[in-house]
């Protein structure tokens, strides 16, 4: 296993799980969706994959390009009792492995600030998105209480962590994403933003 996959594992699973239920209903509610598939991409080890499953009906593809990190994602999915609606998908964001007009809901929490060509990962969102369906992707910390113990807790592990995420939040700021979504001709799109992060919404509207 690569080190730094097994060190993303133990932040994720002790510091930063308490979000992903949160960010999980919220999404849903959302997007009214609570039955059909969703994707979860740069899933890392899956667990907001998992929490969107434990919160609803569907079945869920949790993707990502790295091996070791769907290693990590399949036994936490084992642990959950959901290995028969969640299965760990190995692809590239930017090579969607789904048909057109497939998927109900897109999900990815963190990875967007990662993608090479985020209007590519957008157009391919689009193809695959059903009829109707929703794609929320970016990132937040679920509340503004969630996110004070994070930071407090990721502290005493990185003494720089507030400079680490201004840094990565202006490298990348909304206004960035609109224009990437513009120019990847996306009709139904925009910028949703909440108390602790901000998500690019994809729609596409039913036949």
């Amino acid at each position: 296993m690569g080190r730094d996959a097994a060190g993303f594992d133990l932040i994720a699973t002790r510091i930063f799980a308490p979000i992903y239920p949160v960010i999980a209903e919220r999404l849903l509610s959302w997007s009214k969706k609570r039955e059909g598939i969703c994707v979860d991409l740069g899933t890392g080890p899956g667990l907001l994959a998992i929490a969107v499953a434990g919160a609803s009906s569907m079945t869920v593809a949790a993707l990502d390009i790295d091996p070791q990190m769907l290693t990590f994602a399949a036994g936490h999915i084992r642990d959950a009792g959901l290995s028969g609606r969640v299965a760990p998908v190995l692809a590239d964001v930017h090579h969607l492995p789904f048909s057109d007009n497939t998927v109900d809901l897109f999900v990815s929490r963190g990875s967007i600030f990662y993608w090479d060509d985020r209007a590519r990962v957008f157009s391919e969102v689009h193809r695959a998105l059903a009829p109707g369906g929703a794609a929320y992707l970016g990132g937040s910390f679920g509340t503004a209480a969630l996110r004070q113990e994070i930071f407090e807790r990721m502290r005493t592990k990185n003494p720089h962590w507030d400079r680490d995420v201004a840094r990565r939040s202006a490298r990348i700021p909304p206004e960035t994403m609109l224009c990437d979504l513009e120019a990847a001709g996306i009709p139904h799109a925009g910028i949703k933003k909440e108390e602790t992060g901000f998500w690019v919404e994809i729609t596409k509207p039913g036949f």
